[in-house]
């Protein structure tokens, strides 16, 4: 059994910064896709960013303000968001790619990712 358990949102001003956490246990994330999305009240849940080994994926609306990032070593994958917009906010959930499943380009689809974890609150004031 994963378990997921983000941390790290609150509030914060525009053009400032936050780092999520992303604590994982049940699986070792070093091998895995492990993905960052959010979700805004009332809309759907959309793709963020995306991690395995030194290799990344981005949303062109976080492109050069968020960075994705991971450490083995204590099985935890983290966002960096710097430059923070009023619509960055939304709950922010991390995310694994199922093991035994090709990435291909639908990586972007929550439906595709199997694990998740509770979400955190970022909410960022104009």
């Amino acid at each position: 059994q994963v378990q997921l358990v983000e941390s790290g949102g609150g509030l914060v001003q525009a053009g400032g910064s936050l780092r999520l956490s992303c604590a994982a246990s049940g699986r070792t994330l070093s091998s895995y896709w492990m993905g960052w999305f959010r979700q805004a009240a009332g809309k759907e849940r959309k793709f963020v960013a995306a991690i395995r080994w030194s290799s990344t994926y981005y949303a062109d609306s976080v492109k050069g303000r968020f960075t994705i990032s991971r450490d083995n070593s204590k099985n935890t994958v983290y966002l960096e968001m710097n430059s923070l917009k009023p619509e960055d906010t939304a709950v922010y959930y991390c995310a694994t790619y199922p093991p035994n499943s090709a990435f291909t380009a639908n990586y972007r689809r929550p439906q595709i990712w199997d694990y998740w974890g509770q979400g955190t609150q970022v909410t960022v004031s104009s």
